[in-house]
């Protein structure tokens, strides 16, 4: 049975509850930018200059250059040809699969996040590497020729990491757009954090766009599109975008501040999961990945084991109340050697170790 805990504060490494302290083994503040004071200050900094919300178009005939600014830094970092910021990552899903949903005929991968769903049926929770190994035979059997493909760049729940080589064996007489939803990668994997792009754009028969959150390892509440500059001028004229409030500028002053702070936290963050990994790879209750912050369980109770001895962890069902529980220990920048210390000696002792 899932129990919610409830508080009026936000957890950082530790939360409180009923008076008493826990460890926090959960959420999706990877870097710890929810707590960190280095940037609240860049925070505090930005709103100064910014105000505490902006909620004008980006089309109208005031422009603050903190937007382009950003997006200039997104698209360096990424190696994109344009990047294109919004006021949350699942509007830039849903934006994304408006304007392509009459450009040709979609086809789901399995476990793809609501941001990118038309409906709830497009929804399905299948095997990603069986959808890989059908995809060729699948896609001829439509007679279309506009094909779009949707699908998550990993599984933040199953903590799984999706192998892309098979887009290389794609079929040349489709054209292809592959719809990619990074939002629990981008800040974490890759190089500087810079998320699949890189990977994926080594790809040039097919066209890429990636979608994502800010809010998880970035710490911004916002989100970005990542694409070839034309495909991003076409969403720039839409009035999806024009007709939306973008991101609260004081966020964006802060991230384009906080480069360093993000580095340095990531390092932290490989820290911590490698020691955590050392402590329990053996112990064959995790599925994990390397240098990815999340380990998942098939053993449910392990979260209330946990929780009787002072330390939280994520377990909820997912996607809808009704289904199974999810259960993950989370690490993130912010836990200490002494916390993951803690966490692995009440596991092996779960284990009866």
């Amino acid at each position: 049975m899932n129990e919610v805990v409830h508080i009026d504060h936000l957890p950082g490494r530790t939360l409180t509850v009923a008076g008493k302290e826990y460890l926090y083994f959960s959420g999706t503040s990877y870097l710890g930018m929810a707590r960190n004071k280095e940037f609240a200050l860049r925070l505090q900094e930005g709103m100064h200059l910014y105000g505490t919300n902006y909620s004008s178009s980006r089309i109208s005939n005031l422009n603050l250059r903190i937007f382009e600014e950003a997006e200039e830094y997104l698209t360096k970092l990424t190696g994109a040809g344009a990047a294109l910021t919004m006021s949350s990552g699942f509007l830039t899903g849903q934006m994304v699969i408006r304007l392509l949903e009459t450009k040709g005929h979609f086809i789901y991968a399995p476990r793809t996040h609501p941001a990118l769903w038309r409906t709830q049926a497009d929804f399905y929770d299948g095997n990603f590497t069986q959808w890989v190994k059908d995809i060729n035979q699948t896609l001829q059997a439509f007679p279309e020729k506009d094909i779009i493909l949707i699908t998550n760049s990993l599984d933040p729940l199953l903590a799984q990491r999706y192998d892309f080589s098979w887009v290389a064996q794609l079929p040349a007489d489709k054209n292809i757009t592959l719809v990619v939803d990074d939002s629990h990668g981008f800040g974490v994997i890759g190089k500087d954090g810079a998320g699949i792009f890189p990977q994926l754009k080594q790809y040039p028969t097919i066209r890429l766009i990636v979608v994502s959150s800010l809010g998880k390892a970035f710490g911004i509440p916002g989100g970005v599109i990542l694409a070839d500059a034309a495909t991003i001028a076409a969403f720039k004229a839409n009035p999806f975008f024009g007709g939306s409030s973008p991101v609260i500028p004081a966020y964006l002053f802060a991230f384009m501040q906080s480069q360093s702070i993000y580095q340095q936290e990531r390092e932290k963050l490989v820290q911590n999961i490698r020691q955590f990994t050392s402590y329990v790879a053996a112990l064959q209750l995790f599925e994990s990945f390397a240098n990815y912050p999340v380990f998942y369980t098939k053993q449910p109770q392990l979260c209330r084991y946990l929780k009787e001895h002072g330390v939280l962890i994520s377990s909820f069902p997912y996607p809808s109340p009704h289904d199974e529980l999810i259960t993950r220990v989370i690490v993130s920048s912010l836990h200490t050697q002494e916390d993951i210390d803690k966490v692995s000696r009440l596991i092996k002792t779960f284990l009866g170790q």
